[in-house]
């Protein structure tokens, strides 16, 4: 294992309720990667991030973070889980709200010392959010509470950020601008990045490789080795046809687009959110 891995899985399987998402899965993602996580739904996005945080530990094989077997609470790992079960107190103020994360503590609103408010202002700063501080989150549109929890997972400067389909919520220029922002702060700061989409476009100009999910597989590369006919055929269980066009690429099966059909349907379906998306997940940070 070189100091350059970030994460590593060797022939590793993960199981969630008597399902294996992942069989046999091995990869390596280096040092300052920007990685897409696509797939399927229930394909295990989600499921591999807890994994990674140290939430559920390999059933088989090896995952390692860091050069270490993960475990909960690794500051070193920044995270913004996809669907926010516990939503904050809308009246809370951006940089008290951030404030509380930082603690740990989720009542009442902690005392900050000057280098953590310090830190806090700089990071609100980076994502292009600093006049959130003061206003409640009440206030706030989507995108920029999306920019104030981007800012959470992004204190104590970590060193691996998940992000767990962020983009959901939001419009096609609050995307792009989402997607942006972290490339830019990452970048600067050298962190690695997991990105996980549904869509594989909006992520085409940030990502320097794509880590595809499904039956049980896994496969790791760049967009033109792993964004493939005869690859992602084998990722969805269907006959997928791979088109380029205009500097898109669209995954067709069946001549539907399998990433939107999929987005318009399988939205509650996604059987790894049935399973253990406990309140703890949200609420200990990272």
């Amino acid at each position: 294992m070189t100091k350059d891995i970030v994460v590593e899985l060797d022939h590793a399987s993960i199981r969630i309720g008597g399902r294996t998402v992942l069989a046999d899965a091995s990869f390596a993602i280096q040092s300052g990667e920007f990685i897409g996580v696509l797939g399927p739904n229930g394909a295990g996005k989600t499921t591999l991030m807890r994994s990674i945080l140290g939430l559920l530990p390999p059933s088989g094989g090896g995952l390692r973070v860091f050069g270490h077997t993960p475990h909960c609470g690794d500051r070193s790992i920044g995270y913004l889980p996809q669907l926010r079960t516990v939503l904050p107190d809308l009246r809370v103020r951006g940089l008290d709200f951030i404030g509380a994360s930082l603690h740990g503590d989720r009542w009442g609103i902690p005392r900050l010392s000057h280098s953590e408010r310090h830190m806090i202002e700089e990071t609100l700063e980076a994502v292009g959010a600093r006049e959130l501080a003061t206003r409640p989150l009440s206030q706030m549109s989507g995108g920029e509470r999306q920019r104030l929890l981007l800012a959470q997972a992004l204190i104590g400067e970590p060193k691996l950020l998940l992000l767990d389909e962020p983009l959901i919520s939001l419009d096609a220029r609050h995307q792009e601008v989402a997607i942006e922002v972290v490339r830019r702060v990452c970048r600067e700061r050298g962190i690695t990045v997991m990105f996980s989409a549904h869509e594989l476009n909006q992520l085409l100009p940030a990502i320097d490789r794509v880590l595809y999910l499904g039956n049980g597989q896994a496969v790791l590369g760049n967009v033109d080795e792993v964004v493939t006919a005869p690859v992602l055929s084998r990722l969805y269980g269907a006959e997928i046809e791979v088109i380029r066009a205009g500097g898109h690429i669209f995954v067709m099966s069946h001549g539907s687009d399998v990433e939107r059909t999929d987005h318009a349907h399988g939205h509650g379906h996604d059987h790894e959110h049935g399973h253990g998306h406990s309140g703890h997940d949200h609420g200990h940070h990272h």
